[in-house]
């Protein structure tokens, strides 16, 4: 009878398993028993993936010896991308490489500059080891591939060059969702959005543009727009109008088509530089009274919910600039030193707009104030340190200020806002008012547009990059190559555009909250070797103590 319930009992469990392999074709689910639930997608994200149908390729780069901080980051990346195998419809394929393995020396360089020009970057890192700082470069990168598109995809983010890689990865591994996301939604998407960049009033040239242009030609639309003759049925066109460093100002038939196109739900991003302060400007003339700019935008943002105010910021926490401190041997003597007047702007963490992103580098900005506008949402995204001071304009400025020692006390103020996000209706600024120069037929004549989104940045040099004046070369968005640090200011530009093209708003992926648990280095540090006495003693001990057991055992048992 004890053998028939043993069969019968392995009867039921074989039952068992083979109704729970057979259930498990139909049923699918995967259980997240993290406290932070970091290995549950979003629920755009498996719509996403459930909806696709064409073959996706992501090769990550991010492979062979890496620092043990970078083997959290591959390891999550790995993680992510194993659910995402798990949710899709159709054949996702994850291929991990270490680009550089078997090429010697001499071909890496080509192999370096080949990755380049895919927007495969490469990163140089000091490592701090028991023996003092080593480099290592790596390549924190994936290409993303459908239907013969391609899209770089940055996985780590340098969010705080100060800080550890431990706490910069910990912010990547949070963004990682939503960068592959929205990267696989791009290169699986049909019709591309069209963006324009104004350049009828004096804006910068396509040189000074390229990279913003470029960068963002990869899933977009992206042309110039002249708004002396661009057309309504031109601005029905157009999803988004980006306005970056005007230096005339404009007409009321400018602001006219404008204020059309946010009315029929169009979307602006507004970079303005409300004063006259240029750093060539100083070079070259070695002293310059910055003025107040007459743009003419102030009663068409004041109706938006917006204000640039007319003066400079200040910031402990800023760029360098390189300055001449001397001639040696015939020789310029060339040092970079801090410029407070281009401030390091912070993404405020509580905006998912510009959660995780590195630090924004402006050029003399002002600050921005919301005014009340009914029905208008406003979420402040750039702000100043805690060490900052405000000037007013006109104001003389010269290249000698560097060496000024701001005094701590005037620097310690409340932060200060360089950026704001309006959402909502906005009141038209041409409601009730006859119709300008130059516009025959009204555009539309409602008093409240349709649903939209603006961002009032005050400083039209964050979307510019350098040009290396020897060749015309443009510089990537963001990179500064004095410093040879590369900013935030391209990833913002990305995030925003995203944000405002994309209405199934996946910049809420932002959103997660990964908790880091690392081990305390000091402590460790101190008690390291009683730990690795516990480690290699402790088990030794109990294995020598288990065969004893074993032996007496044994001989017990057998001697009956």
């Amino acid at each position: 009878m004890k053998i028939n319930n043993k069969w019968i009992n392995f009867g039921l469990v074989l039952v068992a398993l083979i109704l729970l392999n057979i259930g498990g074709k139909y049923i699918f689910h995967r259980f997240d028993f993290t406290a932070d639930k970091r290995f549950t997608l979003s629920d755009k994200t498996k719509k996403l993936l459930k909806g696709t149908e064409k073959p996706i390729i992501i090769t990550v780069f991010l492979n062979g010896e890496l620092p043990a901080a970078f083997k959290r980051l591959q390891a999550s990346v790995k993680d992510l991308l194993t659910d995402y195998k798990a949710y899709s419809n159709t054949d996702l394929k994850v291929v991990f490489i270490d680009p550089l393995a078997g090429f010697n020396t001499a071909d890496q360089d080509t192999v370096i500059n080949n990755l380049y020009q895919q927007g495969i970057e490469a990163t140089n890192l000091s490592v701090k080891t028991e023996n003092g700082l080593t480099q290592k470069l790596v390549f924190p990168m994936a290409m993303v591939e459908s239907d013969g598109k391609q899209m770089p995809v940055k996985l780590f983010q340098n969010l705080d060059a100060g800080g550890s890689y431990e706490d910069n990865i910990n912010r990547s591994i949070e963004n990682l969702e939503y960068i592959f996301t929205s990267s696989i939604k791009k290169v699986i998407g049909g019709n591309n959005p069209r963006i324009g960049f104004t350049e009828s009033n004096a804006e910068p040239s396509d040189l000074q543009l390229y990279d913003a242009m470029h960068t963002l030609a990869n899933s977009y639309e992206v042309g110039r727009v002249n708004l002396n003759t661009i057309d309504k049925a031109g601005l029905d066109k157009l999803k988004m109008l980006i306005v970056v460093k005007p230096q005339t100002a404009f007409t009321e038939a400018e602001k006219y088509k404008i204020n059309y196109f946010v009315m029929n739900g169009g979307r602006v991003l507004w970079s303005i530089d409300q004063i006259s302060a240029e750093l060539d400007s100083l070079r070259g003339k070695g002293s310059q009274m910055v003025l107040n700019k007459n743009l003419n935008l102030d009663d068409m943002l004041f109706m938006y919910g917006a204000r640039i105010n007319y003066n400079v910021i200040a910031d402990k926490n800023s760029a360098e600039i390189p300055v001449s401190t001397g001639n040696v041997g015939g020789q310029p003597q060339i040092q970079l030193v801090p410029w407070l007047y281009y401030p390091i702007l912070l993404p405020d963490t509580a905006a998912s707009l510009v959660k995780n992103l590195d630090g924004i580098k402006s050029e003399f900005p002002s600050t921005v104030d919301t005014i009340g506008s009914k029905g208008i949402k406003k979420t402040y995204i750039l702000t100043t340190s805690a060490f900052n001071r405000v000037f007013n304009v006109p104001k003389q400025f010269s290249l000698q200020m560097v060496a000024e020692q701001p005094d701590p006390k005037t620097f310690q103020n409340p932060m200060q806002s360089a950026g704001v996000l309006l959402e909502g209706n906005f009141q038209s600024v041409f409601a009730g008012r006859p119709l300008p120069a130059g516009i025959s037929t009204p555009f539309t004549n409602v008093a409240v547009g349709k649903p939209s989104k603006m961002v009032v940045i005050g400083d039209g040099d964050l979307f510019k990059n350098q040009v290396v004046a020897k060749d015309n070369s443009p510089l990537p968005l963001g990179f500064d190559r004095y410093t040879q640090r590369t900013y935030g200011n391209k990833a913002l530009l990305l995030n925003i555009v995203d944000y405002f093209t994309d209405d199934d708003n996946l910049i809420a992926l932002r959103n997660k909250d990964v908790k880091i648990r690392l081990l305390d280095k000091a402590k460790i540090k101190l008690e390291k070797t009683k730990w690795q006495v516990l480690n290699i003693i402790v088990p030794l001990l109990l294995l020598i103590l288990f065969a004893i057991f074993q032996h007496y055992y044994r001989k017990y048992k057998y001697a009956k």
